[in-house]
């Protein structure tokens, strides 16, 4: 095991990988783990562990190979912070919920966090510079419909949730 040797990581993966060729080698060149068990001595390659443990990790966002994921992602966390900011600007609500429930969908889902999205994903490559945006453009659309109370009027939270609902139904949709 000692052996293994780490290509490092490509420059949108924050996680490091390992090549297949490193794991076809070591799965040639595995020795069996066995123990005593009920009914005789069981055995099982250690390679066999090895690609188990490999295909358990986790997915890097920057993986994401089409366009169309890569689109509703996109689509989906700036509908949640949109919606989450008019929620903390004129309702006072500062939980967030609404990027913790994408959080969630994704983890569960893909594997991934709104976080490493926003830093593998959009064209900042910078999870601050993208939550920065994403608050200077809710602002401006925000003064441009009239504030708070022109946003109720105009019903900027219905646009804002049905956005947020529709991106979440194309993550749910992804195989």
């Amino acid at each position: 095991m000692q052996d293994l040797e780490r290509e490092p990581p490509s420059s949108d993966c924050k996680q490091p990988t390992v090549s297949l060729g490193t794991v076809r080698r070591a799965l040639e060149r595995s020795r069996t783990h066995c123990w005593l068990g009920r009914g005789g001595l069981r055995c099982w390659p250690l390679g066999l562990l090895l690609a188990g443990a490999l295909a358990a990790a986790p997915v890097a966002a920057g993986s994401v190979a089409d366009e169309e994921t890569r689109r509703a992602l996109i689509g989906a966390v700036e509908a949640a912070a949109a919606l989450d900011l008019y929620h903390a600007r004129c309702r006072s609500d500062l939980s967030g919920r609404r990027t913790d429930n994408l959080n969630k969908l994704l983890v569960s889902k893909l594997r991934l966090t709104v976080l490493s999205v926003q830093d593998d994903l959009f064209p900042e490559r910078s999870y601050r510079r993208v939550q920065q945006r994403l608050e200077q453009d809710f602002l401006a659309a925000l003064r441009a419909a009239g504030g708070c109370p022109g946003a109720k009027r105009s019903g900027l939270s219905d646009q804002l949730r049905a956005d947020y609902d529709a991106g979440v139904e194309a993550i749910r949709a992804l195989p």
